[in-house]
């Protein structure tokens, strides 16, 4: 014997018509238990939309981080740019900023900004401006030579402009009295 899906949904009425689910207009006898055996007050859905909230507190990637937290989210992007893969059956590491990059100008555009938006990171830490101008120099010569078709992107795989502003950010960093 198959259930129709309004059995599913509902359960069978009694033949006295007086269960909870009765059709005669009025409330259920007794209270609303969940799962967990507590007590569900009956409401309104504007009342329950009311208490209904987003809180991106801890979840939002880009509110207020801590300077380590700002730090290690500029060193996995780097790595997700420069060396996240391997080409396999050789030692060559190779990132996004490659793979973007061999779409003509749109992919070298694209990982420039992503590159340029790391130094604005880095001089939001604090980074001196011969800091972040030796920064804007790898960044200009990656993007620069990255335009040139197939040998700009092997020149991406291996000059690795980001993690060498990760590099030194650190070196600028570790040199910092520590708080």
């Amino acid at each position: 014997m198959t259930m129709s899906d309004d059995d599913i949904l509902a359960p069978r009425r009694s033949r006295s018509g007086s269960g909870p689910r009765a059709t005669s207009g009025k409330a259920a006898p007794g209270p609303i238990i969940d799962q967990e055996g507590h007590e569900i007050r009956p409401e309104t859905p504007e009342q329950g939309f009311r208490q209904f909230r987003f809180d991106f507190g801890q979840g939002n990637p880009f509110g207020n981080l801590t300077r380590e937290q700002r730090i290690a989210r500029i060193e996995a992007i780097a790595k997700l740019l420069d060396i996240a893969f391997v080409l396999p059956g050789t030692n060559i590491r190779y990132g996004i900023d490659g793979l973007i990059g061999l779409i003509p100008v749109v992919g070298d555009i694209i990982t420039t900004a992503i590159s340029l938006w790391l130094v604005r990171e880095a001089r939001a830490l604090g980074a001196p401006w011969y800091i972040t101008t030796r920064m804007l120099g790898n960044v200009a010569l990656d993007g620069v030579v990255g335009i040139v078709p197939f040998a700009g992107d092997a020149f991406d795989v291996m000059f690795r402009a980001n993690m060498r502003n990760v590099r030194l950010l650190r070196r600028w960093l570790e040199k910092q009295p520590r708080m």
